[in-house]
């Protein structure tokens, strides 16, 4: 297993508070509790590959990458908010939020283990996009290095997903089949993890009893937080990824006229978003 970095090689010296956007360290203190969330992933995983030792120990890798994530991305939302306390709000996201597959799981719910795959990728896509857009979209070092550290291991679990993909011995969905999981990946980040730990990342544990938790109000949140830092390559990158797990030709026209209207998505989810977040500041 190749050696991977670890957070002494970040340059913790040259943070630059002056230079810290609010809505991205929002959104990034989120992503800190999902990411350091990964150890249920992985029981959940081991569970679907029960049988499969190396994959296992693949899975395992995986997942200990992802909770250093969550730990890189923590250390640095407190020292850009001393007032956030990292491991207070993972104790109260991991309470709060446990998918019901992830309890007593005997099984992929996609399917197949090629389904899972699948799904993985797709979820390896939007990260590994995800963290480039944050890289470009930040002024702060420290937390350009941490993101662009990030997403190259993004990518990197994405490949390693797609090439298990391939090793399966069973059968190959049909091609409807794997669309429908992909697509059903991408609706499942509106379920309640990213509005929970968006929740439990910027409400402080002693107004919980003041500010409920609502998912659609604290997902768009998050939305009016992450989508600005999108651009448009990003975005079609992210298509021709997914395109490419569910075995279209990246370079397709379906895959390129699917990341043109992908992007006029994100466009109007990052203004309707933000359009939403205002009337509630206003109502306030």
């Amino acid at each position: 297993m190749r050696n991977h970095w670890t957070l002494d090689i970040i340059d913790w010296s040259k943070f630059d508070a002056a230079k810290v956007e609010p809505a991205l360290l929002r959104a990034v203190k989120a992503a800190s509790l999902v990411e350091y969330n990964a150890k249920d992933y992985v029981e959940y995983l081991r569970q679907v590959f029960r049988d499969d030792a190396e994959t296992i120990a693949v899975i395992e890798q995986w997942g200990a990458e992802e909770v250093q994530h969550g730990d890189a991305l923590g250390r640095w939302a407190e020292m850009a908010d001393p007032t956030f306390k990292f491991a207070e709000a993972f104790a109260r996201f991991r309470k709060g939020y446990t998918p019901p597959h992830f309890v007593n799981a005997d099984g992929s719910i996609r399917g197949s283990r090629i389904g899972e795959l699948i799904a993985r990728c797709v979820v390896e896509c939007g990260t590994s996009s995800g963290y480039t857009a944050l890289r470009d979209a930040s002024d702060e070092p420290v937390l350009k290095q941490i993101a662009g550290l990030i997403a190259a291991d993004e990518f990197r679990h994405y490949r390693l997903f797609y090439d298990l993909m391939h090793q399966q011995t069973e059968q190959l969905p049909a091609f409807w089949e794997r669309l429908r999981i992909a697509a059903t990946r991408v609706s499942e980040a509106e379920d309640d993890e990213l509005a929970y730990a968006f929740y439990c990342a910027n409400v402080p544990a002693e107004r919980t009893g003041e500010i409920k938790y609502d998912r659609k109000a604290y997902f768009n949140m998050y939305q009016a937080c992450a989508m600005k830092m999108y651009r448009r390559p990003h975005v079609e990158r992210m298509t021709a990824m997914i395109g490419r797990a569910i075995g279209l030709h990246p370079e397709s026209r379906v895959v390129k006229w699917s990341g043109r209207a992908f992007w006029e998505v994100i466009r109007w989810r990052a203004w309707a978003a933000g359009d939403d977040q205002h009337d509630e500041r206003r109502a306030a």
